[in-house]
């Protein structure tokens, strides 16, 4: 079964063979992705490589119904955009899918989740329904079994009491929070933690706070927590997939996703490592929608494989999830 191999790659050959049949039978059953190809003069017989595929803009989440199954959605993940725009659509036929990914993509960055504490500060989250990361944190708080895990909405008196205690008993944590309420955290508490407590930001102000480059938010942030490095979450709606950063700005892939960075002057050819351009990124757990996604975000490929995010194209639409330009 196709959707079994994504979980069981262990190297780049395994990656394209497996993109190479998620293509193909998206190419079949994505309606809508397989029209996109057609304009391109590209057909299922055409792609040979991982270079040959094309990308999906990521607006025609708002505009389409994205599936390459049959099935009845299961799931109806939306974005959280800003006032007035249009929210992206991700109809998961599978969640059994996102789960997968979610759990093997924690465990592969930062080991077993029952050794960790799990504090979700995701407020504006929260106040909405569809949100796919209140989706991903509920079932990682359940998966930890800690007696302390859990969301804390504005209960940030309690959140504080519990991240003291933590930090007194030596136990491990993550606070996971939008930019917003954890730097509203810090400003209304005195609190220093030790290196046990990860401290990981899912970015976005939501219009709560001006937007702050990267380094200026992590700066107030290690500050304001007393820690030495803050990670990060690279995620979307349209994505079922993660990557993460432990504190260096540079994200890794798990090993069913992959970044490639597009030309700015041509969307159809690719940069070499080290160039800026646009993000595409190939999540093959999206098997049920589409694999193959261009983002509206700028950045470029690390030498050692990992990518930095470094902004936004003009004219796009201001995502919850990411940070201005760096």
């Amino acid at each position: 079964m196709l959707s079994t191999s994504i979980f069981s790659i262990q190297n780049n050959s395994d990656f394209e063979q497996v993109a190479l049949k998620i293509f193909h039978h998206q190419y079949i059953n994505t309606k809508i992705y397989q029209r996109f190809c057609n304009l391109l003069g590209v057909t299922k017989t055409s792609v040979k490589h991982l270079e040959d595929i094309p990308f999906l803009p990521i607006e025609f989440f708002k505009q389409e119904k994205i599936v390459s199954s049959t099935l009845s959605p299961q799931q109806i993940f939306t974005s959280s955009g800003t006032t007035g725009s249009v929210a992206s659509k991700h109809y998961v036929t599978d969640l059994n899918i996102y789960e997968k990914s979610f759990r093997k993509g924690f465990k592969h960055f930062y080991g077993d989740i029952t050794q960790f504490t799990v504090l979700a500060l995701l407020p504006s989250y929260l106040e909405r329904k569809g949100s796919s990361l209140v989706y991903m944190a509920e079932e990682l708080i359940k998966d930890s079994s800690q007696p302390r895990s859990g969301f804390y909405l504005y209960d940030t008196e309690n959140l504080v009491s519990i991240l003291r205690t933590l930090v007194s008993e030596n136990k491990k944590a993550i606070l996971l929070g939008v930019s917003f309420a954890l730097l509203d955290l810090i400003e209304q508490h005195s609190i220093s933690l030790n290196e046990n407590i990860i401290v990981m930001e899912t970015g976005g102000m939501k219009g709560r706070r001006k937007e702050l480059i990267r380094h200026e938010l992590h700066d107030a942030l290690k500050n304001g927590f007393g820690v030495s490095k803050i990670h990060s979450e690279y995620g979307m709606t349209e994505l079922l997939s993660q990557a993460y950063s432990k504190g260096d700005s540079s994200f890794s892939c798990p090993p069913w996703m992959k970044v490639m960075v597009r030309s700015p002057e041509d969307p159809l050819s690719f940069l070499a490592t080290g160039k800026t351009g646009g993000i595409n990124v190939i999540d093959l757990a999206n098997i049920n929608s589409c694999s193959f996604i261009a983002t509206q975000d700028l950045g470029k490929i690390n030498p050692d494989g990992s990518f930095q995010v470094l902004g936004r194209f003009d004219n796009s639409d201001i995502r919850g999830c990411n940070l201005m330009a760096l």
